[in-house]
Order: C-alpha cells, then structure tokens, then sequence
C-alpha cells in the first residue's frame, strides 16, 4: 500500500473539484500500483474511475437500467398464483382490477377497446386524433355500454310520432324510450314491442306505449335483488327510477345486469358504468376539449405530452387543476425523479414515467435523450414517496415478465399500446399480407400520427408533412384476436411472478420484490436457446 498526498491545491481543485477555498489535504490509500510510471494527477484520477466516480468531462448522472438488465429474485412464499389480489390504485380515488391501462395511441384505444379493458379490470384512454365532439361521444360510449342505471336517459314526450321513434332508433341503436312531460314527469313508455306491428306511424306514442300504471319503477338507491325481483314479476327489460312525485330519475335494463355478471371483475364507478379516460395535449386550444370530456363524464383525464417536465404542461394542469378541483389528472411523460416531483406539485394524482422506451418510439435516437425504464420509474417513485401519489410505467413492455418488474420498480400499473395493439378491438382494418393477417400500429410521434393531430405532443406545430421531425415510425403487427386472450396470458404471468415472489397484493411486489442485475449473457441464458421454435406459445413472440 502506498500514500499520497497533494498538497497542492490547483491539482485539487482541477481533478477533484472541492468547494472554492477549501485548504483541506486529500490523504488518498491506494491498491498497489507501479507510481514510478504515473503523476500524481494521473494516479488520482486512476483512483476516481476504479472507484466509479462521475468523471468530470462527461458529467454522467449515473448508470441506467432497462428490462432486459435485471430479474427478480425468488422468495419463500405462501402465495398461490391464482390468489394473488392483481388489483392497485390507479390514483387515490380510482382503484383498478388489474395493474393495466391502454395507451392514448389512434391505433390502440377507441371506445371499442377501452370498452373491453376494463370490462377485464383495466382502464383504456381514448386518444385525442380526432375532433372533440368525437371524442367526447367516444367516452359516452364507453359510460354508457355497461350503466347500471343510466342517469340521463333518452326521452320522448307524449306529442312525439312513432315515426319519430323510428327515427331515433336508427340513430341510437336501441328501442325503448320513457315517455315524460315537459316537467320530466314519467308517464310511460315506448320499446320495440310496441311499434313493431304498427301501420300508421303518425300516431302519437300514447297511442301504444305502456302507460305508468303498469310499469316497473324503483326508488334511487333500490337493492339489485329488489330491482331483478320485480323485473322478473312483470316479465319486463326495463325498471324505470323515480322519486316520490314520480319525475324520472333514470333507468335501468336487465342487459347491464346480464353483463355484469358475465364481467364481475370490470372496472366500475359508483353508478356502475365503466371506467374510462382520454388524453388532451397542453397547448393553447385544449380548454374546450377538456371542458366536452369532462361533461361527457371521463373518469381520468390525460394530460399528454412526450416532455412532461416542461413549464407549458405544468402550467395545464395546474389550470385544469384549478378550474376542476376534483377531477383525476394524470400528467406525464418524465424519467426523472425531479420531473415526477415537478408534476405533483402542479396537481397531478398520478404520474406518468416513460421516455422513448416504446417500440414504435424513436425519441431516444432522435434526440439522444431518455432514461432506461427501470431506473426511471425507480427514481420517480422514490422521488414521491411519502405524497401518494402512484406512478405508471408508460412503455417498452413486451413480456409479462417486464410487467412484473415494472411494478417491483415501483410503479402502480402499466401502460401497453404495442401489446394491444393489432387485436379485434384496436381500431383499424385488417390487412392480409404475404398470406398473414396484421393491422396498422404507429407512434403519435409518427410523421402520419403528427399530422392527424398529435404533434403538439412534441411541441411542433406545423401540421405539414416537410416540416414535421418525427419521434416515431409507422409499422404493422400481428393480428391477435380477441383482447380478453392477451389479459388472461399477461395477468397469468404476473400471478405467477406474484406467487415465485412471494407476494400476495400488488404492493407487495412494489415493496418487497428484490432485483439481481444480469449480464448479456444472463439474458441469452433466460431467453429460448439452442432450438427451432415449431409451435408459437401465446405470451412468447421473439420480436414481438
């Protein structure tokens, strides 16, 4: 062993950087080493990068890690995969059934999807590529599928033609319509039935309809069994909700119960409608948008943008924040613990972590920025600790496996568009190619993304194709059938993380999960080698 001394305050202050007039002497201990061959600067600064310091001229941060650099390590356990609790809290007030939401992407989440993610435990945003009466009726949609009781229901007054009706039921898609004055007092109703035979539609609906005395009415708040007993009685689809003086309060059809009890697990609000978000950008303009969503009853509002720490985002929510102190927010996208910290400050329940680790993403080449997803999530959940504020991983999920360790990263629940993407319900045509099915996937930094709309979420605002620098490519995938079959293989995956780990809730595994971190070679070794693959699995596509 060999001491050095430097006494000389120059070489101090050049190679280690101590506060301006600090006299101190760095007695430095060091692993033998030939000194004949080197300076004394040359021996420290030796010293700093056997040691991992921050080497000055780079400025490093600190070193990164993704999926593929990690695993988790097995624990005793009493937990049985299949008892494993998948449910987490989105925010403080939405709890999700199962840790997945579906990305704000126009060939991922329209009302379709996000209809059957949550009705699977899940929650889908629905993405903002469109106008905002659209959107907006996009959301009602998703309410309206599944309502419990539908508290605003369509209505006909007695003067109305069965013409009319018709008319109306072409438009909506259904058939039964309460009969009410002008002072919202229910005086009957008209359904199919009624007008199915009928020759002469100028009649008007009283003419047909089912007046009150023999309908099915419940009071607000009526138990379920109650409500299904009565239906039952009169041999009737629909109960009608009414208050003393008998104004309409709502209503209520046995296919909602019927598909209830087909979906026990679905994500629901307190009047039993699904849940539902959507995703507006923090430019100048978005105020209507997010006036029409939260009138058409959004859940969760997203306030999207590939920059998430930067003061016009902050700015949008901390307005929005203001102008709807109770509405759900989540803000995003950052990968620092200083941006997550930024966001909750300005408002936010959730925050949304992710920079460039999408498939469909080029940010990271593009640009050069990003953090690696693991380590941003870490940081960000560690950066909040103590305010309850979740943090969701938004992309670079392939596997279920990665969903396991985003949630032992810290984070609540994922966010998936390549996973969904290319399945019955994602909106786009199915295309045949070289004999195989796929559908359209893009990235909303993608130059045909950008200009439907989206390229305000990269902070450009010339919609022209020649002006656009794109963050995203446009590409195709697999078609992979009903959405229920992709839940069911990932949520089997992460119960059986759950159960090697031995954790029985989703904290747990935020909490108590370990990671070992793997070389080039641990991955190899973890991944199918040294066969030819002759059958597909269902939750194992290389390069999917």
């Amino acid at each position: 062993m060999i001491q050095i001394k430097f006494k000389n305050r120059d070489l101090i202050e050049r190679y280690y950087m101590p506060a301006k007039g600090n006299q101190e002497v760095f007695e430095i201990v060091l692993v033998v080493m030939p000194t004949h061959l080197y300076t004394p600067a040359a021996i420290f600064y030796l010293f700093r990068i056997h040691l991992g310091e921050i080497l000055p001229m780079l400025r490093i941060a600190k070193e990164a890690l993704t999926f593929d650099d990690v695993l988790l390590v097995p624990a005793h356990s009493t937990v049985l995969p299949n008892t494993a609790d998948l449910g987490t809290q989105l925010t403080a007030k939405i709890r999700l059934n199962i840790p997945m939401l579906s990305a704000a992407m126009d060939t991922v989440t329209e009302a379709n999807l996000a209809i059957a993610l949550a009705q699977e435990g899940g929650l889908g945003f629905i993405h903002k590529n469109m106008s905002i009466e659209r959107q907006a009726e996009e959301v009602r949609r998703v309410k309206k599928h599944e309502s419990g009781v539908v508290a605003d229901p369509k209505t006909v007054t007695p003067s109305t033609t069965l013409r009319q009706v018709k008319e109306l039921t072409e438009i909506n898609g259904f058939a039964g319509y309460p009969v009410v004055t002008e002072e919202n007092e229910l005086v009957g109703i008209i359904t199919g039935r009624d007008v199915r035979f009928v020759t002469d539609l100028e009649q008007p609906v009283t003419a047909v309809m089912t007046p009150k005395e023999r309908l099915v009415t419940v009071k607000e708040g009526e138990a379920r069994e109650v409500v299904l007993q009565k239906m039952h009685e009169k041999r009737v689809e629909k109960a009608l909700v009414v208050d003393a003086q008998f104004h309409l309060l709502g209503m209520i059809t046995v296919k909602d119960f019927q598909k209830a009890e087909r979906k026990p697990n679905a994500c629901k609000d307190e009047q039993g409608s699904l849940r539902v978000g959507a995703a507006v950008g923090a430019g100048a303009g978005n105020e209507e948008r997010i006036d029409a969503l939260v009138a058409a009853g959004v859940d969760v509002l997203l306030i999207d943008s590939s920059h998430g720490h930067s003061e016009g985002v902050l700015e949008r929510i901390r307005a929005t924040r203001a102008k709807y102190p109770d509405l759900q927010i989540i803000g995003g996208n950052v990968a620092t613990g200083a941006g997550a910290l930024a966001l909750a400050k300005a408002g936010v329940s959730a925050v949304k972590v992710g920079i460039g680790p999408g498939s469909i993403c080029t940010t990271r080449i593009v640009t050069g920025v990003g953090v690696p997803q693991i380590t941003a999530v870490s940081d960000a959940v560690e950066a909040l600790e103590g305010t309850g504020i979740p943090v969701i991983a938004d992309g670079g999920i392939r596997f279920s496996g990665d969903i396991a360790k985003a949630i032992a990263a810290g984070a609540s629940c994922v966010m998936v568009g390549g996973m969904l993407a290319g399945t019955e319900e994602s909106p786009g045509e199915i295309e045949l190619y070289q004999g195989r099915s796929y559908k359209s996937y893009r990235g909303m930094g993608s130059l045909g993304a950008m200009s439907k709309g989206s390229s305000d979420r990269y902070f450009q605002t010339d919609n022209a194709a020649d002006k656009l620098v794109p963050e995203g490519i446009e590409g195709r995938v697999a078609y992979k059938g009903r959405l229920k079959e992709i839940i069911h293989q990932q949520m089997g995956g992460l119960r059986s993380c759950m159960g090697l780990t031995g954790c029985a809730t989703i904290d747990d595994l935020r909490t108590k999960a370990e990671f070992v971190r793997i070389s080039g070679a641990g991955i190899q070794e973890s991944h199918v080698h040294d066969v030819t693959i002759t059958k597909e699995s269902p939750n194992y596509r290389m390069g999917s």
